[in-house]
């Protein structure tokens, strides 16, 4: 019998169906009328007939004919949504589609799986995983561990041995033993106890990750779960069936408990849940729709599936990816400003470089090079100041290498080992079951203090390519720096152009150095002083990520105005990489002949910064100056070796002023 799942006025309601002639009117009906029968005043309604309403799926929002039967418009199980005219929607309703959600829309169950042993899970592999291109299967070599475990613990309770959070209460009551036949109800109380986080729910893309992460860790074999459980656990993951998880909450210690509670108690049927098919809904019709079973908790595996740092560790390697991929393409920007502001490539000469032989300074010395050598690629740009009478440049100009060598270079590549080392070398749990001892010990691998530092630095960092960022657009705009229109635009004074996108940097800048004191320098006593100092690692994740996010809009402005400054230098061309990455701008951003609504611009700048061509894995502006980046270094052998101390001999890499030097500004000190 067809069934479906509707949601009238916050309430979550199943709807069998004997017929599928019957029209999506009397299904609407029919949800109401189940909705008045539960409702002491009858929701408010003297009869079902005076009741106007459209109905909508959940998933994608699309409106349904009335008239249309639910046999043709609907799939069994579907989830719709009843909607009464004159309703107000409450700013507390959580909706039926997370935010982003319509780029979630494209996703198809993968057919492909990653096996995990606890073991080998890269972030690239993590990453993956949350975008949804991947189940999920354990290696033979994982289930065993798991069952060796778990083995353990049916000894512990056989045996009635005391064990702290199998037998025991948990934080200050672990010296109150629970008798055998309250083992189940106690895993269930620490599930719904500990869901106690606040805020946004975490996007689809991160939830996965979270619980892609959890997976990963059980695989380990040291929790006590069972492999039944863990097995239903994945099934939840391959259908993507997403507990709703609240984004604040977490201390950091011991682990992520709120988030990871949230998640758990989606598993076992209670609480939000979200899948493609269902949108926001109960968590058993969700499970019920996907042909799934809520998880029945047995001893210890509530603990098992709430202690550790999955959020924070989750949430670092999406800031890891996406700083690295603004940091890369922070360059190419850069470099697009630099020829607008006719400024000068001197000062990323390779023996400059080789004196001070930092690798990262190198590399971006490098690309600058690569993407504005006036002999490799002929700019008419570079040409029409050749003999002019400046000497030098600003520093944000000058000195990018040497900035985002100390800014962001370190502090990527520090972060990304470690938050690499916490995919695949870390059992952060409480209680650790160690099958070959016969032993469970408690111990603090739950603590997210490595992983909390690490991320407040890397927040430090990335931040500097915004303020660096926002002091070029300072440049663009202003007339007497640029000898270009103020603020890029014609007709000045009855046009603004990019005065108030300027000051929109600004704020971010300014807000982003708030945002980069560091969490993990606080601390607060919490469980009755067991817990007595804590990492607050989940906030430095989140606004590690909300800097990042800055950066990008900074650095999107920055594209956006260097391309509207070309406009004022055409017809001169720049060199073939640069005018390839305005192509791309271009194809998406128009230029501005007069003032015009600026802040679709911006974020259509800002998506080409951070989204990625599923086919190749780059970000699309590098993916557009990455070609000629990597030809000019196969062109440039001695250039393209491996960077070291010991490698930066000068006479190793110096290049003749015929063949290197840039021929801009050629009376330059």
């Amino acid at each position: 019998m067809p069934r479906y799942t509707v949601h009238v006025r916050g309430e979550w309601l199943a709807v069998p169906c004997l017929n599928s002639t019957n029209t999506i009117e009397w299904l609407g009906k029919e949800a109401v009328r189940r909705y008045m029968k539960n409702k002491p005043d009858n929701g408010g309604f003297a009869s079902v007939e005076e009741v106007k309403f459209y109905i909508r799926r959940c998933k994608g929002l699309g409106l349904l004919d009335l008239d249309d039967t639910v046999g043709d418009a609907l799939e069994d199980n579907e989830f719709v949504e009843v909607v009464i005219e004159g309703d107000i929607m409450s700013p507390d309703f959580i909706p039926s589609q997370p935010e982003g959600v319509h780029l979630y829309s494209k996703y198809r169950e993968p057919e492909q799986y990653i096996s995990l042993d606890g073991n080998s899970l890269t972030t690239e592999d993590l990453v993956n995983l949350g975008k949804g291109l991947y189940k999920i299967k354990l290696t033979p070599e994982a289930e065993a561990k798991v069952k060796q475990s778990r083995e353990v613990i049916e000894r512990i309770i056989k045996e009635q041995t005391v064990v702290y959070g199998i037998t025991t209460g948990f934080g200050k009551f672990a010296r109150t033993v629970i008798p055998n036949s309250n083992l189940r109800e106690l895993q269930v109380n620490l599930v719904r106890s500990h869901s106690a986080g606040v805020g946004k729910p975490l996007t689809p893309e991160r939830s996965r990750m979270l619980l892609a992460l959890r997976i990963n860790v059980l695989a380990k074999g040291y929790s006590g779960i069972s492999l039944e459980t863990l097995e239903q656990v994945i099934k939840a993951f391959n259908a993507s069936c997403l507990p709703y998880i609240p984004e604040k909450g977490t201390v950091g210690a011991s682990g992520d408990l709120a988030p990871l509670s949230h998640l758990a108690l989606g598993l076992i049927g209670e609480g939000k849940m979200w899948s493609p098919k269902s949108g926001w809904a109960d968590a058993k019709y969700v499970l019920e729709a996907h042909g799934l079973k809520p998880v029945t908790l047995k001893p210890k595996e509530g603990l098992a599936l709430i202690n550790g740092t999955q959020m924070i560790t989750s949430l670092g390697c999406e800031a890891v990816e996406r700083a690295g991929a603004i940091a890369r393409q922070a360059d190419i920007i850069a470099a697009l400003t630099l020829e607008v502001l006719k400024g000068t490539t001197r000062a990323f000469d390779t023996d400059i470089h080789a004196v001070r032989p930092h690798r990262g300074q190198a590399e971006v010395a490098f690309r600058f090079r690569s993407l504005l050598d006036s002999d490799h690629h002929p700019s008419e740009i570079a040409e029409s100041h050749r003999f002019c009478d400046r000497v030098q440049d600003a520093y944000t100009m000058r000195c990018c290498p040497q900035q985002r060598e100390s800014a962001c270079f370190h502090a990527c590549r520090f972060c990304r080992n470690l938050v690499h080392f916490f995919c695949i070398g870390v059992e952060n749990m409480n209680w650790m079951v160690f099958a070959e001892r016969e032993e469970t010990i408690s111990g603090g691998n739950f603590h997210g203090e490595y992983p909390a530092k690490a991320l407040d630095y890397l927040a430090i960092g990335v931040h500097e390519l915004a303020a660096i960022s926002e002091r070029r657009i300072e440049r663009l705009c202003n007339p007497s720096l640029s000898e270009l229109p103020a603020f890029l635009v014609t007709e000045g004074g009855l046009n603004s152009g990019f005065m108030i996108a300027h000051c929109t940097a600004a704020a971010l800048v300014s807000e982003n150095k708030a945002l980069c004191h560091p969490s993990s320098v606080d601390s607060l006593s919490t469980s009755a002083a067991t817990e007595d100092h804590v990492s607050m690692g989940g906030w430095a994740a989140r606004k590690a990520l909300r800097v990042i996010e800055h950066v990008e809009q900074v650095l999107a402005i920055e594209l956006l105005a260097a391309c509207q400054g070309i406009e004022f230098l055409r017809p001169l061309r720049t060199t073939t990489p640069l005018e390839k990455v305005y192509d791309l701008v271009r194809s998406v951003v128009r230029p501005w002949i007069k003032d015009r609504f600026m802040a679709p611009d911006i974020e259509a700048a800002h998506r080409l910064l951070v989204d990625q061509k599923a086919s190749a894995g780059f970000w699309l502006v590098w993916e557009v100056a990455k070609p000629y980046i990597e030809k000019y270094r196969r062109e440039h052998i001695p250039e393209s070796r491996p960077i070291s101390p010991t490698a930066f001999s000068l006479g190793s890499l110096r290049m003749s002023a015929d063949d290197s030097h840039d021929h801009r500004h050629q009376n330059e000190l």
